[in-house]
């Protein structure tokens, strides 16, 4: 039986202070993504598209049109921005910088309100994490920011008996087993000034893009960095830099460099939820 008070288990209500807490981030964030040059794009709630974004499909929520197509409810947005402003809007405006604020949905009944912003053909990841940090500060936060590179577990998967769920896991254990002098200084590598001596002794492959996040890591104000070169996003299109932001073991925010359709974007998305939590407990 369902009572007339129940709503579905993760959905989302929002009254009073958490309410009013959810207000004046996406303000906040707002201001400042105007500031920064990016204008708002809100994408349509079903898409048909979605299996493009996702790595997991069975997290779709699947719906049908009056054609019987299949189409699901919006459950990532960056493709989606990407597609309609390089498809179907590419005729109308010229504009590269775009930020969003609105929910994603999965299976079976998952809220999640985000807001991101897209750089499109963009390849520096600081012109879009700055504005994640100002938002950050402007909101009295200052999480760790997580520095990654999502080829080096691809590149290690190639050279020995590992899996990228290994990396997903940070099964620590496994590549200790190995024995390897260099992949044991990146499984403890968090401080950017440890960076050059390992550079030394990595193979060249590894070489080129630890020197991509020691690039990134230069490029950005805030001091609140770490780096965490084994680390894996399940995200499907990620495949090189990557950074996260973190406090307390909560996720505020991710994003990353990644390519459609051949067309290299940076962008992340701040999850609104986690820090209206946050904030309300504070």
């Amino acid at each position: 039986m369902i009572f007339e008070h129940e709503i579905p288990d993760n959905s989302k209500l929002y009254f009073l202070s958490s309410a009013k807490q959810k207000r004046k981030i996406e303000r906040i964030a707002a201001e400042i993504l105007y500031d920064n040059g990016f204008e708002e794009i809100v994408t349509p709630l079903f898409s048909y598209h979605q299996h493009q974004s996702i790595l997991d499909d069975r997290e779709l929520i699947r719906v049908n049109d009056t054609m019987n197509h299949n189409m699901t409810l919006r459950a990532d947005s960056t493709i989606d921005v990407v597609r309609i402003i390089d498809k179907r809007l590419g005729r109308n405006t010229s504009h590269k910088k775009w930020f969003y604020i609105q929910p994603i949905f999965k299976y079976p009944s998952t809220e999640q309100y985000q807001v991101g912003a897209e750089f499109i053909g963009q390849s520096s990841l600081p012109s879009v994490m700055e504005s994640a940090v100002e938002i950050m500060n402007a909101l009295g936060l200052n999480p760790l920011v997580q520095i990654s590179n999502m080829q080096i577990p691809v590149i290690l998967t190639k050279m020995f008996d590992l899996t990228l769920d290994d990396f997903r896991h940070i099964n620590i254990e496994k590549f200790l087993a190995l024995d390897i002098a260099w992949l044991k200084q990146l499984v403890y590598l968090q401080n950017i000034d440890e960076l050059d001596a390992i550079l030394d002794i990595v193979p060249d492959n590894i070489k080129i893009e630890l020197v991509k996040m020691k690039d990134l890591c230069s490029g950005l104000t805030c001091n609140n960095v770490t780096l965490s070169p084994l680390y894996y996003s399940k995200m499907l299109y990620y495949d090189e830099l990557y950074f996260r932001m973190i406090d307390k073991n909560h996720l505020f925010a991710s994003g990353g460099r990644y390519k459609n359709n051949g067309l290299i974007s940076v962008g992340y998305a701040i999850y609104t939820d986690t820090l209206i939590q946050t904030l309300t407990k504070d």
